[in-house]
């Protein structure tokens, strides 16, 4: 189990990395020097709420958030939150947008886009951002509808500190370091596909302890490890039968957990391809038909959270499939006390899998 905490040293190198980047870095170190003490709280990507949310396991209050729920990004506002990330005290967050039509979002004709990766501490700064404010594109510092993000210590072959981002419209996972360069890339630009170097909306990514990448391809309904020279060397499909791969995390014994988001269900394959465990977020009196599940996170305990979209909640199951933990309300959108509006992510701060080993730790 992967326990994601940053050191002293990785700090400061954080800071040095950032004060390059034009941030200052005494301000950097004073606010995220210390780790955070959470107490197994969940950080949330209240997606439609144009927020990213702390809540406090027993009470279910939020007890910290970024995020004014405005749908024009700036900063202090993130608009269509698909993906957060805490470590430290510090936490990196990806503003998707929102297409026209969809909560959150008043334009109903161009949409609501963000197009942002951030860094923000504690008080609700952005430290480091990577893209332009409601801009898409494929240039330098720029994206389109990046769905999720990963602060890297460490990578293989680079140094320093990056971030790892699924820049799903550009049909491209890319490896940004602090001075917003791009030093790695596998997918081409623009281009969607299933052959070499080609994906098709990729939801997710993260980097495996043996230094190879796993993607969830979402509308090539796969996904794939490859390695940093771009080579294919694994596919899980759940033997065939995955539609729409929202996410993917590789577990401690080696089988791989699969959000398979149109079939309404959390898969786990082991290195065959095979299905050791499953579970369907659609089937308890009241849900939404199709909740599109968008994030399934193992646990420490052997529990797996998962971000059940329009179901507008966050639960926690055991291997049993019974529910231990909720928060929101089944299938009932919104933003107070308990509520959510279509949650993409949700992680328990200091205890997830499927995320980056500490390279360099």
């Amino acid at each position: 189990m992967v326990r994601i905490l940053i050191s002293a040293p990785i700090m400061r190198r954080l800071a040095l990395a950032l004060l390059v980047a034009g941030v200052a870095a005494g301000s950097l170190y004073a606010r995220t020097a210390a780790a955070q003490d959470d107490d197994g709280n969940i950080l949330v990507a209240d997606q439609f709420n144009n927020r990213v949310v702390e809540i406090n396991r027993q009470t279910h209050l939020v007890v910290w958030r970024f995020g004014n729920g405005s749908d024009l990004p700036g900063p202090h506002s993130v608009v269509g939150t698909n993906d957060a990330e805490r470590f430290g005290s510090l936490t990196l967050i990806s503003g998707t947008g929102t297409p026209p039509g969809l909560p959150g979002c008043s334009d109903t004709v161009n949409g609501c886009p963000d197009n942002r990766v951030l860094i923000v501490d504690h008080n609700g700064d952005i430290l480091w951002q990577y893209g332009q404010a409601g801009v898409g594109g494929a240039g330098p510092d720029q994206l389109n509808t990046p769905v999720q993000a990963l602060f890297l210590v460490s990578f293989p072959g680079h140094y320093g500190s990056h971030v790892l981002i699924a820049d799903q419209a550009n049909q491209r996972v890319i490896l940004v370091n602090l001075r917003k360069q791009i030093v790695w890339q596998y997918g081409s630009t623009g281009v969607s596909g299933d052959g070499p170097n080609q994906l098709n909306n990729p939801n997710s990514a993260e980097v495996l302890a043996n230094g190879h990448i796993l993607i969830a391809d979402e509308s090539n309904s796969r996904v794939i490890e490859v390695t940093k020279d771009g080579q294919l060397v694994k596919q899980f499909t759940a033997q065939g039968t995955v539609s729409g791969a929202a996410f993917a995390s590789r577990l401690p014994d080696g089988d791989t957990l699969i959000t398979d988001s149109n079939n309404n269900r959390i898969v786990e394959v082991d290195g065959n391809d095979k299905p050791v465990w499953q579970y369907f977020t659609n089937t308890e009196t009241g849900s939404n038909p199709a909740p599109l599940p968008t994030r399934a996170v193992r646990l420490r305990n052997g529990d797996t959270l998962i971000s059940d979209q329009f179901n507008d909640r966050v639960i926690e199951v055991n291997r049993l499939g019974k529910t231990v933990f909720t928060q929101g309300a089944l299938n009932m959108p919104g933003s107070g006390y308990n509520q959510l509006n279509g949650p993409y992510d949700a992680k328990e701060i200091g205890d997830f899998t499927g995320l980056t080993p500490p390279f360099g730790y």
